[in-house]
């Protein structure tokens, strides 16, 4: 959006396209609005030659993508991104190739192309068999790992240590609400090696708003390296129904609410 009142010390002024995180709360968003609230540090210019729909595309998703991965590898480095075609995934190969690494991930037939497309070197079909039981079998031993997924059992994890590197840390970002999913969360976390838990360290994640991690998906993005994969845009009165198609979870990319665009710049080029 354009900024309209600048926060006492900003270096953004009246009139900025901007992106980010809106709402001044870190359990709580605030976007799906005509005007509302940021955090100074939670914005970032839009950067010339990116549309306004693909940065809005961005965080959360883009975020979570950038930081399970660039703090964590280095160039040539081998990594696994499970569900490679939701919201974060999309970004997370493109994050993951920009840096050099070597990609793996998996999706569902229909979006086997889509994953290449973004760069990923080897892209596992889950609706053909186990997805650990296909790495095992690729023979590629990964230095990292990001799940978008989870499951109920978690049976990804539990033989990572067969396709990975000592050393190598398991990101899980998505995980099972379920009674059994909290209970293999708890054993993978916190069972020891020996009394039948996990060979891997488990991490949980928790996005971090960062100006700087935004200011670098926009530099990317400026140069062609990150693209902004929109599932499908909703109008401001369409709301419920780009939340009905979130629920689904079967989004190729982002799924983006266009708040009142036109009318804004409009008013702001009138």
């Amino acid at each position: 959006g354009r900024i309209v009142t600048p926060a006492p010390g900003s270096l953004l002024q009246r009139g900025d396209l901007v992106f980010g995180a809106a709402g001044t709360s870190p359990f709580a968003g605030g976007a799906l609005a005509e005007f509302t609230i940021a955090d100074k540090d939670n914005v970032v210019r839009v950067p010339d030659g990116v549309s306004l729909l693909d940065a809005a595309a961005v965080p959360i998703a883009g975020l979570t993508a950038y930081q399970t991965i660039v703090p964590r590898v280095k160039k040539g480095d081998h990594i696994f991104i499970n569900g490679g075609s939701g919201g974060t995934g999309v970004f997370g190969i493109q994050i993951a190739k920009a840096v050099g690494c070597h990609v793996t991930t998996s999706c569902s037939t229909p979006n086997v192309e889509l994953c290449r497309s973004l760069g990923a070197d080897v892209v596992v079909d889950y609706r053909k068999g186990s997805v650990a039981e296909a790495l095992k079998a690729n023979g590629i031993l990964f230095d990292h790992i990001v799940d978008n997924v989870g499951s109920d059992d978690m049976e990804l994890y539990w033989k990572c240590h067969e396709f990975t590197k000592p050393g190598a840390v398991y990101i899980l970002i998505a995980g099972s609400p379920s009674l059994s999913g909290l209970v293999e969360n708890v054993k993978m976390k916190f069972l020891p090696g020996f009394l039948g838990g996990g060979q891997r360290k488990l991490e949980g994640f928790f996005t971090s708003k960062k100006a700087a991690d935004l200011t670098q998906i926009g530099v990317w993005m400026a140069e062609g390296k990150v693209k902004a994969v929109i599932d499908s845009k909703f109008s401001f009165e369409e709301a419920p129904k780009a939340f009905e198609r979130l629920r689904t979870g079967r989004s190729r990319g982002k799924i983006v609410v266009d708040v009142a665009s036109e009318t804004y710049e409009k008013s702001w080029s009138g």
